[in-house]
């Protein structure tokens, strides 16, 4: 695993220079040192640290809190600030920034070590979160796509290509989504609601608040079940789904 690139803002030289040596002996990279809230953010560019230790009070005409509301906006890097002050108004203004931790000054070794590694957790599931609603928009487009035959789906850290007519069904999951095909099923991070409107009502159907299925597919309806051809699977049909599944179906 590569080392964490940790930026150092501290205006007290002997507080910055012993705050360095306690991460490089943590096992961290310092990939720079700033004393000034304007230098910090010409760092936070320039070496792209994965996260900044921020001192709130700085000198000069920016103090931390400041400097940390520009990193986050621009570079989107996590910021941990360090403090020898507590009081309710300067938690206050911090708050606002949305830091990934606040350490009191003097802190331990163990404190300081434990807040970087939540810090780097924390953000990393944001950002898998902001990948997974952006790759959303690209996995199931209807209106917006100039096709409508076929959607992608993330499958391993790659986007594969699905037709619709190999989607049997689509099963609601706690968060989550399970698209069905007959061999193979994909989960991904998304509701219900947001798949049928993309999914379109052209090809298929919501019979279920749990599940959306490929009118083509379905073989057979005994309420309040139906089965599908090809795979052993009875889905459910809502009381509230019927008359709707009724007019969508031709029947003799």
């Amino acid at each position: 695993m590569s080392k964490v690139n940790v930026l150092v803002v501290e205006d007290e030289s002997i507080v910055s220079k012993d705050i360095q040596h306690s991460l490089k002996k943590l096992g961290y990279n310092v990939v720079g040192a700033s004393a000034t809230g304007e230098k910090a953010i010409e760092l936070a560019g320039s070496e792209q640290p994965d996260i900044v230790l921020m001192d709130i009070m700085l000198k000069g005409d920016m103090n931390g809190i400041e400097a940390a509301e520009v990193i986050k906006s621009k570079y989107s890097i996590p910021v941990i600030f360090l403090t020898a002050y507590a009081d309710e108004s300067t938690l206050s203004k911090a708050k606002i920034t949305q830091p990934y931790g606040y350490i009191l000054k003097p802190f331990k070794e163990i404190d300081l070590h434990t807040t970087i590694e939540m810090a780097i957790y924390k953000h990393g599931k944001e950002l898998e979160v902001v990948k997974e609603r952006d790759l959303l928009f690209s996995i199931v487009e209807n209106k917006e796509n100039s096709s409508k035959d076929f959607i992608f789906v993330k499958s391993n850290s790659k986007l594969v290509k699905l037709r619709n007519d190999e989607i049997y069904y689509i099963e609601a999951l706690k968060d989550y989504v399970v698209i069905h095909t007959p061999g193979t099923r994909y989960t991904i991070h998304s509701t219900m609601k947001d798949i049928e409107a993309k999914m379109g009502e052209e090809e298929f159907i919501r019979v279920h608040r749990s599940y959306i299925v490929h009118i083509d597919k379905i073989a057979t309806i005994e309420y309040p079940n139906l089965t599908l051809e090809n795979i052993k699977k009875i889905i459910p049909i809502g009381g509230s789904y019927r008359d709707e599944l009724n007019k969508r179906i031709r029947t003799v």
